[in-house]
C-alpha cells in the first residue's frame, strides 16, 4: 500500500471473533499522516442472531473516497442479504485490483456457492 500500488485496505470481522487485526501494523504510518484510518461498528443480523461487526478501512490520502464507496458497497450488500457481482466488482476495483483479478475472484465465488449448493463442499481446487 505504501508504493502505492493499492490505494485501499479492508478488513471486517465480528468483535467477538479471535482475529488478528492489523492495526499495530498501519498505526505508525496513521500516525505520520501518511495513510488513513477509519474504523466503523455495525450491528448485523447472522443466522438470526445480532452481531457486532467491525469494518476497517485504511487509505492513501487523496484516496479518501474510496473508503466511503467501499462502506456503501457494504452496507448495500447487507441490506440486500447478498454481495451481487458488480457490488463484487466495485470492491475490487476500490481496493486497487486489476479486471483480470476480479474476474478470477468472481470465478472463484461462483464455484464455492456452486458447490454449497451441490453439497460438494469443500470445492476441488479449480484453476485460474
Amino acid at each position: 500500500m505504501l508504493s502505492g500500488v493499492k490505494p485501499l485496505a479492508y478488513f471486517s470481522e465480528l468483535t467477538r471473533a479471535d482475529f488478528d487485526w492489523p492495526d499495530g501494523e498501519f498505526e505508525p504510518h496513521v500516525q505520520s499522516g501518511r495513510i488513513l484510518k477509519r474504523e466503523v461498528l455495525h450491528t448485523e443480523t447472522i443466522l438470526g442472531v445480532d452481531e457486532e461487526i467491525r469494518l476497517l478501512f485504511y487509505a492513501l490520502p487523496g484516496e479518501e473516497w474510496r473508503i466511503e464507496k467501499a462502506y456503501a458497497n457494504r452496507m448495500r450488500g447487507n441490506e440486500n442479504g447478498q454481495e451481487t457481482e458488480f457490488d463484487s466488482r466495485e470492491m475490487g476495483a476500490l481496493l486497487g485490483y486489476a479486471d483480470h483479478e476480479i474476474d478470477v475472484y468472481i470465478a472463484w465465488r461462483a464455484a464455492i456457492k456452486k458447490a454449497m449448493r451441490d453439497g460438494d463442499w469443500p470445492p476441488p481446487h479449480t484453476q485460474a
